[in-house]
């Protein structure tokens, strides 16, 4: 993977920014997704933040190599602090574990003020970016979801408007499952929740065996009520 060429992870995140946007990549490590992004056209100008030492040398060279140091400013702190207020049009965040996106959002809430469109990437935890996105009135317009190396990805784009629209009467299973996902139902979708149906079920078997008390017998009735929704899901 380079700026040229981005995994197909990345490529979905990229498909998601709107055009002629001013892009701030948080977490951006080598900056491939801003350099790509200012190379093919789709923004005008892009920050790349990071909040570690190597990475954020990884990006500020990735940068300088391509020549973009006019397009793109590389930028260290934590999360959204790398942005002055309304400076942003659209902002990804890609590759952290959903409550860690959450955090970085809820943290940096005023710099969203001029912020269209969230592209988001949780590898795990997409459900707390889904309540995040219900609690601070963002709508979710549209979701991916994909297998690459093994692993299985879920996407996720929001814009300012109705948060609740997506969902319907379906709130609960559309926070775990994704509204649209569940419409699509696609090849990685069915993985994922196949396999983490599985999942719940051993776990839910290992609480059965052991002497009841109130703490397992509750963890346990979250475990099938989840595992009846899934199936749901599945359609099985």
């Amino acid at each position: 993977m380079n700026h040229e060429k981005l995994s197909l992870r990345l490529e979905r995140v990229a498909i998601h920014i709107p055009e002629g946007s001013i892009l701030a990549d948080i977490g951006s490590d080598h900056a491939y997704l801003p350099c790509y992004a200012v190379k093919k056209g789709l923004v005008k100008k892009a920050i790349a933040g990071e909040v570690s030492e190597g990475p954020y040398q990884s990006a500020c060279n990735k940068v300088s190599e391509t020549g973009l140091g006019e397009h793109i400013a590389v930028r260290k702190g934590d999360g959204l602090e790398v942005l002055s207020p309304g400076e942003a049009t659209a902002i990804s965040i890609a590759g952290m574990g959903g409550a860690l996106i959450s955090s970085i959002l809820e943290n940096g809430k005023t710099k969203l003020s001029n912020v269209k469109k969230l592209i988001l990437q949780p590898n795990v935890g997409a459900n707390h970016v889904r309540m995040w996105l219900i609690e601070n009135g963002w709508e979710l317009v549209d979701e991916e979801i994909l297998e690459e190396d093994g692993k299985i990805y879920e996407i996720l784009a929001a814009e300012p408007g109705d948060p609740l629209k997506p969902y319907g009467e379906e709130k609960e299973s559309g926070l775990l499952f994704g509204p649209f996902l569940m419409k699509e139902k696609n090849d990685a979708f069915i993985k994922r929740w196949t396999l983490e149906k599985e999942h719940w079920k051993k776990i839910s078997g290992q609480l059965s065996a052991v002497a009841p008390n109130p703490e397992t017998e509750e963890r346990r009735n979250v475990l099938l009520a989840r595992i009846k929704m899934a199936e749901e899901a599945l359609g099985i």
